[in-house]
């Protein structure tokens, strides 16, 4: 692997870090307020913290990309999902369970054999003007469909942003390249609209997760974590001639790479028990007294005095 691909593992590993810390954030944030709009939001400290995260991991993600293939940064993402798993438990206040643990080393067993087969030299093709506006027409289409009210939000938001991140990372290569490539303009009409096609995917795939979020973290991070890599790859390989090494081997490899990895994000989604509450009912004697309400005792039967034709009456001397 050359000095470039290590450089940019390397930052996806920050990248991946920090995405997953977000993305905690923005579950939790989402779980206290599920019905918060975006002008709430935007007043909300915790919020600004998710989106200073994502900007952090976005950009290391941009560096990353600069040195490396799509085909080996964007599997990377799946990190993110590993990440996220001790973080969330952390957060939660409960141990990682041994599903989670067997999850993430099928990650990374996947993500290695990936890795083997994918490296390759430093990007150094991009995307044309017509074929960045072809891709990014296409995903538009797909992002309304997935959002259209229906059931299952969740998971459909979920498909949405992984798309529209997928999406944003390989524009986000071409803009990349292309303003770092000395023989042409640095800011040239392409590379404008281009990085404005990122910013737009950026953002939408930001907010789709948000919204994804409402539902619990583990199956919509999952499926994020999934569809932006697929959606990336199948740009590398169609549009950027960004192979696989080793030919028919290198491919089997691959296919077997993809499977564990999608194994491994299977199980992460899993949903782990909760932690032990202390039982509502058990409660101090003297506090389930107080707590009583009116009418709650049982009525005392009424003291009538004997009468004198009864055995045991007292008569007076």
């Amino acid at each position: 692997m050359s000095v470039a691909a290590l450089l940019a593992v390397g930052l996806s590993l920050i990248s991946a870090v920090a995405y997953a810390a977000a993305a905690v954030a923005q579950e939790r944030l989402a779980s206290r307020s599920p019905g918060t709009g975006l002008l709430r939001l935007l007043g909300t400290g915790a919020w600004w913290s998710a989106v200073g995260l994502n900007a952090a991991a976005a950009l290391l993600h941009v560096v990353a990309l600069k040195y490396g293939p799509l085909t080996v940064v964007q599997p990377l993402g799946a990190l993110t999902l590993v990440a996220a798993v001790p973080l969330g438990a952390r957060a939660a206040g409960r141990r990682v369970s041994a599903v989670e643990w067997r999850g993430t080393a099928l990650t990374l067993l996947g993500l290695a054999a990936l890795l083997v087969t994918a490296s390759g030299p430093a990007p150094d093709r991009v995307l044309s003007l017509t074929e960045a506006l072809a891709v990014a027409g296409t995903t538009a289409a797909l992002i309304g469909m997935l959002s259209w009210p229906g059931s299952r939000p969740g998971l459909r938001h979920a498909t949405a942003s992984g798309f529209a991140s997928g999406v944003a990372s390989a524009l986000t290569q071409t803009v990349t390249v292309a303003a770092t490539d000395r023989t042409g303009p640095v800011l040239g009409a392409g590379v404008i609209v281009v990085a404005v096609l990122v910013a737009a995917f950026a953002t939408g795939g930001l907010l789709l997760s948000q919204t994804a979020y409402r539902g619990g973290l583990g199956g919509p991070l999952a499926v994020v974590t999934l569809a932006n890599p697929t959606a990336a790859a199948v740009i590398g390989l169609t549009l950027l001639g960004q192979g696989l090494q080793g030919g028919a081997g290198g491919v089997l490899l691959a296919l077997a790479g993809a499977g564990l990895a999608a194994w491994g994000v299977v199980l992460l989604t899993r949903t782990a028990p909760e932690p032990d509450r202390p039982d509502e009912h058990d409660e101090h004697p003297v506090a389930a007294v107080l707590a009583l309400g009116p009418g709650t005792a049982a009525a005392e039967p009424a003291l009538v005095p004997r009468q004198p034709e009864q055995p045991g009456h007292l008569t007076a001397l």
